[in-house]
C-alpha cells in the first residue's frame, strides 16, 4: 500500500495540479459573469477576441481542431455558449447564436502570416488560462492580446541564427558525423538563414527561398568533397546536406497537416499538406540544381552509402545530439526558458526511443512513429507541469528525426537514373514524416486521457462558488414559562 501511495503521488507531481490548454474541456463552461447578449458592442468585442486568439494559434501551426476548440471555449467563457466555429486553412469564422428573437453575430479572421514564435504562443496560452480561471474582462483581455501580438521577439535575430546553425550541427552529429561535419553544417546553415532573411524582406515567395536554401545546403558539401585530398580532410557530404535539408524541413507545418487529417479537418489538411509538398519540392529543386551544376563542371558527385546502425557506445552521443537539436530549434523559435528545458527533455526522449527501436531492426518508419509517440506523450505531461502549449515540445522533439537523409538519398538516386531506388527512398521519407506526425497526435491523446483535472470531474464545467453556513455559538436561553407564546429559535431564523 505504501508503494502504491508513493507511485500515485509521483504521478500526481508529474502531471501537475494546474491545468494547461491540453486539458481544455469539450463542454461549454458555466460563466460566472456572463456578458449582456443584447449589447452588440460587447458581443462583437468577445467574438473579435476569440478569433484573434485563434489567429495566433493557427499561425503557429496548431491544428484546426484544437484552434476551433480554444476559440469556442473563450466565447463560451463569456456566455456565448451556442457558437459555430469554422477553421479552414487560413480563415476563422465564428458565429454566435443569441436566442430565437435576435439575429446571430458573426465575425471572420484571415491569417496572412506563418510565425513560429513560441514566446507569443506561450503568452496567448497564459491569456487563455487567465480568461478561463480568472474571468478577465473582455477589454482587459483584448489589451493584453494587443501587447502580445505587437511585442518584439525576446531574443536578437543573431541569436536565432546561431540557434539554427547549432541545430544543424547537432543533427550532423546525430546522423553520425564528426567535428568537421558539425562545423560545416553550422556555417552552411548560418549562410542559409541570413540569405533567407534578406530574400524574405525583399518579398520573394517562400518556394523560391526554399530553392535557394537547398542550393546553399548542397554546394559547400560538394565543393569540400571534391577538394578533400588537397585540403587533407575526409568529409561525408550527405550528412552535411541532410542536416541542412532537415533545418529547411523544420519550418513546415507537417505535424499540423497530419493532425488535421487524423482529427477530422480534411480541407485544412489537404491545403496544409499541399503546401508542405510544394515547399519540399523547392528544397529538392535547390539540391538537384547544385548536383547538376557540379556534374556539368566535372565535379565528382558524393557517393551515397548505407549508414550502419549506431554502436551501443555511440548511443549516448547521439541522444545528447538529438536533445541539443530540439533545444536549438526551440531557441530559434524564440521559446521561453522553461520551454527550452521541456524541449530538451522531449528531444532526449525522442532520440532515445528512436535509437532503441532502431536497434531492433524495425525500420525507420516504425522507429520514427514510436519515438514521436513518446515525444507527444512526454510533451503533454510537461505541458501540464510547465504550463506551456504541448505543440512546443512536440514540434521541437520530432524535428531532429525529420527525413532529411532519406529525402536526399531519393533525390540522388533519381538524378543518377536509379528510378526505383529513388522513388522508394522518397516514399520512405513520406512515410517517416507521416509516422512522426501521427505518433505525436497519438502521444498527445494519451497525455490528455491519462488524468483528468479535478475541476473537470463529472460535470466538465467550472465549479460555481457555494455559500457555506457557519455555526454560530449558542446563546444561553432562559426556561420558558408554561403557557407563554413560543419564540423563534436562532436556527429557525437562519433558515
Amino acid at each position: 500500500m505504501t508503494f502504491l501511495h508513493d507511485l500515485t503521488a509521483t504521478l500526481s507531481r508529474l502531471t501537475g495540479e494546474r491545468r494547461a490548454t491540453i486539458d481544455t474541456p469539450t463542454a461549454a463552461p458555466s460563466p460566472l459573469q456572463p456578458i449582456d447578449l443584447t449589447d452588440d458592442a460587447v458581443v462583437a468585442e468577445v467574438l473579435d477576441l476569440a478569433v484573434r486568439v485563434g489567429e495566433v494559434l493557427l499561425a503557429s501551426g496548431t491544428s484546426a481542431t484544437d484552434t476551433a476548440t480554444q476559440v469556442q471555449f473563450i466565447a463560451a467563457t463569456y456566455g456565448l455558449a451556442r457558437t459555430d466555429v469554422d477553421v479552414t486553412y487560413n480563415s476563422i469564422t465564428l458565429s454566435a447564436h443569441r436566442g430565437p428573437t435576435r439575429p446571430p453575430s458573426t465575425t471572420m479572421r484571415i491569417v496572412h502570416y506563418r510565425s513560429m514564435d513560441f514566446t507569443r504562443l506561450a503568452a496567448v496560452d497564459r491569456l487563455i488560462r487567465g480568461v478561463r480561471m480568472k474571468m478577465i474582462p473582455p477589454p482587459i483581455a483584448r489589451e493584453t492580446l494587443d501587447r502580445i501580438t505587437t511585442a518584439p521577439h525576446p531574443y536578437n535575430r543573431w541569436i536565432a541564427t546561431f540557434a539554427w546553425a547549432g541545430m544543424a550541427a547537432s543533427i550532423g552529429v546525430l546522423l553520425g558525423g564528426g567535428v568537421l561535419v558539425a562545423v560545416v553544417s553550422f556555417l552552411t546553415t548560418m549562410v542559409i538563414d541570413r540569405i533567407g532573411r534578406v530574400l524574405n524582406r525583399a518579398g520573394l515567395p517562400f518556394f523560391f527561398q526554399q530553392v535557394v536554401g537547398g542550393f546553399v545546403a548542397a554546394t559547400p558539401a560538394i565543393t569540400l568533397y571534391n577538394f578533400q585530398d588537397q585540403l587533407g580532410i575526409s568529409i561525408s557530404p550527405s550528412q552535411v546536406i541532410a542536416a541542412g535539408v532537415t533545418v529547411l524541413l523544420s519550418g513546415l507545418s507537417l505535424v499540423g497537416s497530419v493532425q488535421d487529417a487524423i482529427t477530422g479537418a480534411p480541407i485544412t489538411a489537404s491545403a496544409r499538406f499541399f503546401e508542405v509538398l510544394m515547399m519540399t519540392g523547392g528544397i529538392i529543386a535547390g539540391v538537384a540544381t547544385s548536383l547538376k551544376l557540379a556534374a556539368i563542371i566535372g565535379m565528382d558527385l558524393p557517393l551515397i552509402s548505407n549508414t550502419p546502425l549506431p554502436d551501443i557506445t555511440q548511443v549516448p552521443t547521439k541522444v545528447l545530439a538529438g536533445a541539443a537539436a530540439s533545444l536549438f530549434y526551440a531557441l530559434a523559435c524564440y521559446a521561453e526558458r522553461r520551454a527550452l528545458t521541456a524541449a530538451f527533455f522531449g528531444g532526449f526522449a525522442g532520440a532515445l526511443g528512436y535509437l532503441i527501436v532502431q536497434q531492433l531492426d524495425t525500420g525507420p518508419i516504425i522507429a520514427s512513429a514510436f519515438a514521436a509517440t513518446v515525444v507527444g506523450f512526454a510533451g503533454g505531461l510537461m505541458a501540464r507541469r510547465a504550463l506551456i502549449p504541448p505543440l512546443i515540445v512536440a514540434v521541437a522533439g520530432i524535428t531532429p528525426l525529420l527525413p532529411g537523409l532519406s529525402l536526399y538519398r531519393g533525390l540522388y538516386a533519381m538524378l543518377n537514373e536509379q528510378l526505383l531506388i529513388g522513388i522508394s527512398s522518397l516514399f520512405a521519407a513520406f512515410g517517416i514524416g507521416c509516422g512522426l506526425a501521427a505518433g505525436v497526435t497519438l502521444g498527445e491523446w494519451g497525455a490528455r486521457t491519462l488524468r483528468r483535472p479535478r475541476i473537470l470531474a463529472r460535470t466538465e464545467e467550472l465549479l460555481r462558488p457555494t455559500l457555506r453556513r457557519t455555526e454560530e455559538p449558542r446563546r444561553p436561553t432562559t426556561r420558558r414559562r408554561r403557557g407563554s407564546p413560543e419564540k423563534t429559535t436562532q436556527k429557525e431564523r437562519r433558515v
